[in-house]
């Protein structure tokens, strides 16, 4: 009797939240999505190390790239699994993350090249950031992101608790498919 032994890829996922808040909602909910991940090694980032001025062309003009465009997007070329999740300021990204994500795409173009991604999103409102979402749906695969699946977590403070993850059942079963499709195509 041969037994069939499947093979797990060990993988390096680069989990954050598109947030430069120290109580991130969007950090908390990327970090327990790149969790359901068994067998990689996860890094949870705080964008808040990633300081930067405000992008204007003549910023860069004046300071050239500045190392902390250049140390994000080493983080983001060293992994093999993004899973973002959006913060949402009036209907579209965060004005820091976007900042970020100006400089970087000044350093690299297709600053999410062949990534694969998992892109999500959640808010205290009932629209959980949806938003923020379909701008970075549309965006980011102009700079070469691979968007395996999203989610968008609405109501975080009601849907959410440290200790269980996603407490809306119906949610959470549609969070769970999504992320397991992602594993059994990965384990092929």
């Amino acid at each position: 009797m041969t037994i069939k032994k499947t093979k797990y890829l060990h993988m390096k996922i680069l989990a954050f939240g598109a947030s430069y808040s120290s109580s991130s909602i969007n950090k908390t909910f990327a970090a327990f999505a790149a969790s359901k991940i068994k067998n990689a090694e996860v890094e949870i980032l705080d964008l808040r190390q990633f300081d930067l001025p405000l992008f204007t062309v003549d910023k860069e003009q004046e300071i050239g790239l500045p190392d902390a465009a250049r140390e994000f997007l080493a983080k983001l070329d060293n992994a093999d699994l993004l899973v973002i999740s959006m913060a949402e300021h009036n209907g579209s990204y965060t004005t820091a993350f976007k900042n970020l994500f100006d400089w970087t795409s000044r350093v690299k173009l297709k600053m999410f090249e062949n990534k694969k991604m998992i892109l999500l999103s959640t808010a205290p409102g009932p629209r959980g950031g949806k938003g923020a979402m379909d701008a970075a749906f549309v965006r980011f695969p102009i700079h070469g992101a691979n968007i395996l699946t999203t989610f968008t977590l609405p109501k975080f403070g009601e849907n959410f608790s440290a200790d269980n993850g996603i407490i809306n059942e119906e949610l959470n079963q549609e969070f769970n498919e999504k992320i397991n499709s992602i594993l059994l195509s990965n384990a092929r």
